[in-house]
């Protein structure tokens, strides 16, 4: 499985179970978090990428569609997710992109 893929997984796992605070372990403590073509963020820091999480929680998991980061959401929207990792895979930065 890919970091990506492994992202994704993780993910999906939250939405599901609703522990965001487990998926924001994730991030490295001073990643940043953007969204392109929503009005959210961007959020700077572990800790306000957790509060955003767990303050307005997706509803829907995800498929991930190629190694590209080109997603679908379980409703149908599709987007594209790109990271960055720290040495030790951490999230470092994370744009999404909506369609």
């Amino acid at each position: 499985m890919t970091r990506l893929e492994d992202h994704v997984t993780a993910f999906n796992q939250a939405v599901t179970t609703g522990d965001w605070d487990t998926f924001a372990d994730r991030f490295a403590e001073t990643a940043r978090m953007t969204f392109v073509g929503v009005p959210a963020g961007p959020f700077e820091g572990r800790t306000a990428i957790a509060a955003a999480y767990n303050a307005n929680p997706p509803a829907e998991t995800m498929t991930l569609l190629n190694d590209t980061g080109h997603f679908q959401w379980a409703g149908g929207g599709t987007g594209r997710m790109e990271l960055t990792w720290t040495a030790d895979s951490k999230v470092q930065e994370l744009t999404v992109t909506f369609d």
